[in-house]
């Protein structure tokens, strides 16, 4: 999940295809940094150099004022070679404005990469202790559903920053059952709060 936000648009220096150092705010404009980008923050950004154009996925680096460049989509087909006149600018994208149902997460064992989507379904075969990875950082507000079918009766464990409604964890769901769990972060998943949507759904 990227970054956005408002009329953060600048200019830059930098030549070639390499990370950009972000410039000065064009007229009118902010900054990223005085549009509320943090360290770290994964942005959406344009950039127009002339009549070429390029869209990708960017890491905010404070320190130096940097943004690396993983390349979506361009007028080239790659990383435009910059010419040192560019602008770069926070933009969202087609696939940011999805709906969220449309954005289906990846599991990799009992580990759900929250970077991947909104939406997950696992069905363990096993005990299952589950890890909430790459939250947002925090000031982002963040919300997404887990769905449990297990194929046998099995435990769950649940991560320790995760806070339930009525202070206890729901039961796992019965063999073949089907729970769907949903949880809401806005503190970089220092607490996510925890609910218990629906229960014996299958």
């Amino acid at each position: 999940m990227v970054t956005l936000v408002n009329r953060a648009k600048v200019s830059t220096a930098t030549t070639g295809t390499g990370t950009i150092t972000l410039g000065a705010a064009e007229s009118g404009y902010q900054t990223f940094a005085d549009a509320g980008v943090v360290d770290a923050n994964v942005v959406r950004y344009v950039i127009e150099d002339g009549t070429d154009w390029e869209i990708g996925t960017g890491t905010y680096t404070s320190t130096g004022t940097t943004l690396s460049r993983t390349l979506g989509e361009s007028s080239t087909g790659a990383l435009l070679s910059l010419t040192g006149s560019a602008v770069v600018f926070v933009g969202a994208a087609a696939e940011d404005l999805a709906p969220v149902a449309e954005k289906v997460g990846t599991i990799t064992g009992t580990t759900l990469d929250l970077t991947s989507g909104n939406v997950f379904s696992h069905a363990p075969g096993a005990a299952a202790t589950y890890v909430f990875d790459s939250p947002p950082t925090t000031g982002t507000a963040y919300g997404f559903t887990l769905k449990i079918t297990p194929s046998g009766t099995y435990t769950v464990t649940w991560p320790a920053s995760v806070d339930w409604a009525g202070g206890t964890a729901p039961d796992a769901p019965a063999s073949g059952a089907t729970n769907v769990y949903t949880f809401y972060t806005q503190d970089g998943g220092t607490t996510y709060y925890g609910f218990l949507a629906g229960a014996a759904m299958a």
